[in-house]
């Protein structure tokens, strides 16, 4: 039965799940509107180009989307940077206590923008410029790099920042209190202005600590996006900050969770393909073309009808086993071996001892004529034992089939049979 028909459809089904997957994977899959600063997101305003650019380079990048409560406590997957890219939600104070840990630790942790409030644990803010000049260029690090103008540059808290509001209620007040508190352990021994605007404000700064923990500030949240890693040279002077020390290696992980990507809620591709098959014509088309494959492929699995004649296969019966056993044995040329083998075999069917080492048949077959009642069969047991001490070579190629015929007629005398139905009766 063929079944190219079959094979056809499903190649058919394959290619359209793959194109749908393709076109799903193709189509972008960020809003306009979100402006959150995700590895997830691909837009402007997104990164994922940041954490695919480290994959391309062959460094460890990963995804975060747990909370970071146990940050400085975990050992098996502890990372060598935390990013927290201008992060949607503000960290809580057991993660902002987990994070200094972490840095008093050894580790490094890169803060763009607020950082979910690692920016003002270490005493700084992010100031905008207001006027006429709402950007301000740059100082280079390198000649004839092509960097963009900056919004924002680090600036120390006031005083009065310092303090939490007096309207706010105890709660936050306690809260702030609390923060501050964690934060007060946080103190740096060296200051490192890693890129600075032209005004000698800093725009990145690099803050190092007892054991060669490092806290990285960025004021200008759009120096980690995909639109300026597209467009201009900040990757030159971004990779670096990305990049773990060689006395401390591993990953680089972004923080996922406070921009409202945890564990149940990050897009993934079956999601992702599903809606856009649900949403796009093309996606229909691909569901309806599944649909009537897969009808079609069960009307053609179903064979209706009578039952197909096929070929009779039966099993060779016992005379024919032995006739291509003497067939084989013949084909050696040493019909000697094949007639001894043959009455071996006849009297390893017929004694109750399975294992006989006694290689002499002609007593056996002896005892076998007396033991037999039928004149066929004492007149094959004479037979058998003829052929087994003639000399005569001249009927070499009809000897092993006489002697194969004369086994046959032996085992048909005396091989075991069944009692009948009505000597079953009979017996009870």
């Amino acid at each position: 039965m063929s079944y190219r028909l079959e094979m056809g459809l499903a190649a058919l089904l394959a290619a359209a799940i793959a194109v749908a997957l393709w076109a799903a994977n193709r189509s972008s899959r960020t809003p306009e509107f979100d402006l959150r600063a995700s590895t997830f997101l691909n837009g402007p305003d997104g990164s994922k180009g940041l954490h695919d650019v480290l994959q391309r380079l062959g460094r460890l990048s990963e995804r975060r989307r747990t909370s970071l409560a146990n940050l400085a406590t975990e050992r098996a997957h502890r990372p060598a940077i935390l990013v927290l890219n201008a992060p949607f939600m503000a960290l809580e104070d057991d993660e902002v206590s987990q994070v200094v840990r972490f840095i008093r630790g050894g580790g490094a942790v890169l803060a763009v923008g607020s950082g979910g409030g690692m920016t003002r644990c270490a005493g700084l803010r992010t100031q905008r410029f207001v006027g006429r000049e709402d950007s301000m260029a740059v100082s280079a690090p390198l000649p004839g790099l092509h960097l963009p103008e900056t919004e924002r540059v680090l600036t120390p808290l006031e005083p009065e920042d310092l303090a939490p509001p007096r309207l706010e209620s105890l709660r936050k007040g306690a809260r702030e209190q609390t923060t501050l508190g964690i934060c007060n352990t946080l103190v740096p021994y060296a200051v490192d202005t890693v890129l600075a605007a032209i005004n000698k404000r800093p725009v990145i700064l690099r803050l190092l600590y007892r054991g060669e923990g490092t806290l990285t500030l960025a004021a200008d949240r759009r120096w980690f996006t995909n639109r300026l890693w597209r467009d201009t040279d900040v990757p030159t002077v971004a990779l670096p900050l990305l990049t773990p020390r060689r006395e401390r290696p591993g990953r680089v992980a972004w923080d996922e969770y406070h921009q409202g990507f945890g564990e149940d809620e990050g897009p993934s591709l079956p999601g992702s393909t599903w809606h856009w098959m649900r949403s796009s014509p093309v996606g229909w088309a691909i569901l309806q073309l599944i649909a009537v494959a897969l009808v079609w492929l069960a009307m053609t699995a179903v064979r209706f009808g009578p039952a197909r004649d096929v070929v009779e296969r039966r099993r060779r019966s016992p005379l024919e086993h032995l006739e291509a056993l003497g067939a084989g044995l013949e084909s050696a040329e040493d019909a000697d071996t094949a007639v001894r083998s043959l009455a071996r075999g006849l009297r390893r069917r017929l004694s109750r001892e399975r294992l006989m080492r006694d290689e002499n048949m002609l007593p056996w077959l002896e005892g076998l004529e007396l033991a037999t009642r039928g004149p066929k069969g004492r007149a094959a047991v004479r037979r058998l034992q003829h052929l087994l001490t003639a000399r005569d070579r001249g009927g070499e190629s009809s000897r092993v089939l006489y002697a194969a015929q004369a086994v046959e007629d032996v085992w048909e005398e005396l091989r075991p049979r069944p009692p009948s139905p009505t000597q079953t009766r009979n017996g009870s």
